[in-house]
């Protein structure tokens, strides 16, 4: 079968939680410090969907990869800005799923109208670097020794991306269930897998 960019699903959770279990437990890549249950997972996702995509790069039923947009600020004002964030297998990194999921994420984000997107790396992290600013996100500064975690304090870059162009009046962006299925659906998932380089067994 062909590889899949699709919308997350609470089927997914236990795969995506596997994923990211380790980047918890061994590495400072993410601030938690408690791995999050299938079950908090699955909530995640649900919570998430409403308002934001959670795609999933789906190989023959097995999660290889899957990003996501989340709320950058609470407060109004912010609302035309998200967070992304984007986890591989480690199976399948350097394969272009890291950059065909984002790709395919910031076509959505922009059809919902949003302006900016936003990305904390935890540093050093020179493959996640070079992943995003493939993608076009800019540096912007850095957090120093601004969380303590595995007995080390460490620092967060934060990188930016313009959605699209700036203007006045801006119409609060949509959520993300009516683009599915709609030809932007479709060439946003067609320009993600795009950037795969995948090699089937």
């Amino acid at each position: 079968m062909e590889p899949v960019i699709r919308l997350a699903g609470p089927h997914d959770a236990a795969q995506v939680q596997a994923i990211y279990a380790p980047v918890v437990r061994d590495t400072p890549i993410s601030f938690e410090l408690e791995v999050p249950t299938v079950a908090e997972m699955r909530a995640r996702i649900e919570k998430t969907l409403p308002d934001y995509p959670w795609l999933v790069l789906d190989l023959d039923g097995r999660v290889a990869g899957y990003a996501y947009a989340s709320t950058h600020r609470v407060r109004p004002a912010y609302r035309w800005s998200v967070d992304v964030s984007v986890y591989v297998h480690p199976t399948h990194r350097r394969c272009g799923v890291g950059r065909g999921l984002y790709t395919a994420l910031i076509v959505l984000l922009r059809a919902q109208g949003f302006f900016n997107a936003y990305a904390g790396i935890a540093l050093p992290n020179p493959g996640s670097v070079a992943l995003h600013e493939s993608v076009g996100f800019q540096p912007l500064g850095v957090y120093r020794e601004v969380g303590y975690k595995l007995g080390a304090w460490h620092d967060v870059g934060w990188w930016a991306l313009s959605i699209q162009p700036h203007h006045d009046h801006p119409t609060p962006p949509g959520p993300i269930q009516p683009i599915v299925g709609s030809e932007t659906w479709d060439a946003a998932l067609a320009a993600g897998l795009s950037h795969l380089q995948l090699q089937h067994p």
